[in-house]
């Protein structure tokens, strides 16, 4: 490997670094969109536990399940696809470097970034899949939740906020693996070439605080939940 693709290793590993940075200041994530889901995420189970009748929520609950296992098996694909490249090792190399404008490498390279590539979509998948799993305890938890005359509305207060936990969590590891798909998005642009691996994981990066920080979702969804 040479020095530039060193570097735009640890490029992309900062970038990383300073979104996860930007989730964990207090006063910007306080300001996100994934804060501000997650407010809503409680009032719907605050409302739901009000509710006689919870077939609606149930289906809703189903309907997010269902897209982490769709998620999760594509991840599987993509893996399986670049375990295959891997396999044809030269043949697979020589078919893309005939594509214009992707950089030589030697056999090793390129398996080292074959592997790279695999590894973010390893991690999107265990990421999908402990959010589905996770999904699961929040339906059981649903399900136990106390009817809405219940007496004790300390225990079904209790309840509303374990669910809405629970999903707040399931959120950010589904985020977690979206987040892996875009990065592996501009992984692909290191076979062509280390500066635009680098210029590709500064836009993702870029795009994702933008969305997270500045978009008109994150401004609406701030002003639903303001006070007053």
């Amino acid at each position: 490997m040479t020095v530039l693709d060193i570097l735009s290793l640890v490029w992309f590993a900062g970038t990383l670094g300073l979104f996860e940075i930007a989730l964990r200041i207090e006063r910007l994530a306080a300001r996100s969109l994934t804060a501000s889901v997650q407010e809503q995420r409680r009032r719907w189970i605050a409302n739901m536990a009000k509710r006689e009748q919870r077939q609606y929520d149930a289906i809703l609950m189903s309907n997010l399940t269902q897209s982490l296992a769709f998620f999760a098996s594509t991840s599987v694909l993509g893996i399986g696809g670049l375990a295959a490249i891997l396999g044809y090792g030269d043949q697979a190399q020589q078919l893309l470097e005939q594509i214009p404008y992707v950089a030589r490498a030697t056999p090793a390279v390129w398996e080292i970034k074959i592997l790279f590539l695999m590894g973010i979509l390893i991690y999107a998948f265990f990421k999908f899949a402990w959010a589905f799993r996770l999904s699961h305890y929040t339906v059981i938890t649903f399900g136990a939740m106390p009817a809405s005359d219940h007496p004790d509305t300390l225990e079904r207060a209790r309840y509303v906020e374990q669910i809405a936990d629970l999903l707040g969590l399931v959120g950010d590891h589904a985020n977690a693996g979206l987040r892996s798909f875009y990065y592996a998005f501009a992984a692909i642009a290191w076979f062509f070439h280390p500066l635009l691996f680098i210029a590709s994981a500064t836009l993702v990066t870029l795009v994702l605080l933008r969305r997270e920080f500045l978009s008109r979702a994150s401004r609406i969804l701030r002003k639903v939940h303001a006070p007053g």
